[in-house]
């Protein structure tokens, strides 16, 4: 008789848990605080008055700065511990969507939403590489889905908080003020981190004999011995970041604009229903995929969620004004378009030393990203050509996920093997 395994989870001790806890949440409030501003686009551009280039411009100019939060932040976490650099985030990028509940004009707009970006890169950073260096490597793929699909769930906060103070008529044209004051409550959470979570092991142990080495981090990711690794890494990053910021930042307006302005004519309310679906499907599939990779392999993967959200795409943009085409594609889409990114937190992490992979993992997913940031920009801009729209313009990501099934290959695959 077979002797009765241990199930996965039984392993792991409480410490692990709370760890996973706060940058899953962490995550999540970063999620929510992002998306903001695409669920208050309309009365932003009705009360600023600005077309979708400009629109588009705001949230390219969120995800730059993102990825100057990322390298920053990479710095800091190697420099001065995880922790502490997860919780400077949380604040960061909360106060930053108060700030921007008072701004009084596209370029004060603007700045709180560059600050946000700040916090937003340099959060994933902090908490990717926390869970990868406290989890044990065999359950890595796992930690790291569960930690992703936190974003899901702040997408869903997101839209549901959109739908009750938008639709509110006591607010008026000003609901999204409110809207971004209610992204100041993530700031609290950084008080539990503060109590709660110790510092990664792997780094204290490596912190003080490496310290001369960590002081100039970005001299050994982009040295000799790994500057090829740090290229590919922000190559196949900027591929998947274009592909989803310019599929999943115009998907709330796109659902909700009238008919006429080449939307799917929903509103804001009305496309909520469809919103919480896809992230639902969105949940599933950042939580399945590290169980899927375990299975299959963490490169195959990667591919079948790139050619399955390749091919979906093009049809939801043509064919979103139909409820039983929104019914059957909204999960799919959520599942295929948002769960690989399970696969960035441990496959890069796995990739640095412990001396410096904050600043590696920080710095070459966040230039990625970066890179991906023209993504709001080239979609709004198409979407202005006359017989586009926003529906056809979306189409354009689906090259950018076939790129990506390509350059995943150009990277080793170290899952389940030790952080050095």
């Amino acid at each position: 008789m077979a002797l009765a395994t241990t199930p996965w989870y039984r392993t792991i001790t409480a410490e692990q848990g709370r760890v996973l806890a706060a940058a899953k949440v962490g995550w999540m409030l970063d999620a929510m605080d992002f998306m903001l501003y695409a669920m208050a686009l309309g009365q932003l551009r009705a009360y600023f008055e600005f077309d979708d280039a400009t629109a588009g411009f705001l949230g390219s100019v969120t995800l730059v700065m993102s990825g100057v939060g990322g390298l920053v932040f990479g710095y800091v976490a190697d420099r001065f511990g995880r922790t502490r650099a997860l919780m400077g985030t949380i604040v960061i990028f909360s106060l930053a969507s108060l700030g921007a509940s008072t701004s009084q004009s596209v370029l004060q707009l603007l700045f709180w939403r560059a600050v946000l970006g700040i916090g937003m890169g340099g959060e994933w950073a902090s908490g990717a590489v926390l869970v990868s260096e406290t989890w044990p490597p065999q359950h890595r793929n796992k930690a790291i889905s569960i930690m992703q699909s936190g974003w899901a769930i702040g997408y869903i906060a997101a839209a549901l908080l959109a739908a009750v103070i938008l639709s509110n008529p006591d607010f008026g044209d000003e609901g999204w003020r409110w809207l971004f004051v209610a992204g100041v409550a993530p700031a609290l959470f950084a008080l539990w981190i503060r109590r709660n979570i110790p510092e990664s092991p792997t780094w204290a142990a490596r912190a003080k004999p490496k310290r001369d080495e960590a002081m100039n981090p970005f001299k050994i990711i982009f040295g000799p011995k790994l500057i090829g690794r740090t290229l590919r890494i922000i190559a196949l990053g900027g591929a998947v970041q274009f592909a989803y910021w310019g599929l999943f930042f115009w998907l709330p307006p796109f659902l909700s604009r009238p008919i006429e302005q080449g939307g799917a004519g929903m509103g804001v309310v009305g496309s909520l229903q469809w919103i919480v679906l896809m992230q639902v499907g969105a949940y599933l599939g950042y939580l399945t995929f590290g169980f899927i990779a375990d299975r299959l392999g963490r490169r195959r993967t990667f591919v079948l969620f790139m050619l399955c959200a390749a091919a979906i795409v093009p049809v939801y943009g043509q064919m979103a004004r139909s409820p039983m085409v929104l019914l059957v594609l909204s999960p799919l889409l959520g599942y295929f378009g948002h769960g690989y990114f399970s696969m960035f937190g441990s496959l890069v992490a796995e990739l640095f030393p412990t001396a410096v992979r904050a600043t590696g993992q920080g710095t070459s997913y966040n230039a990625g990203r970066m890179a991906g940031a023209i993504a709001p920009l080239t979609i709004g801009a198409a979407a202005t050509l006359p017989g586009v729209g926003i529906g056809l313009a979306l189409g354009l990501t689906s090259a950018f996920f076939l790129a990506a099934a390509l350059l995943v290959f150009t990277l080793p695959d170290r899952s389940g093997q030790a952080l050095e």
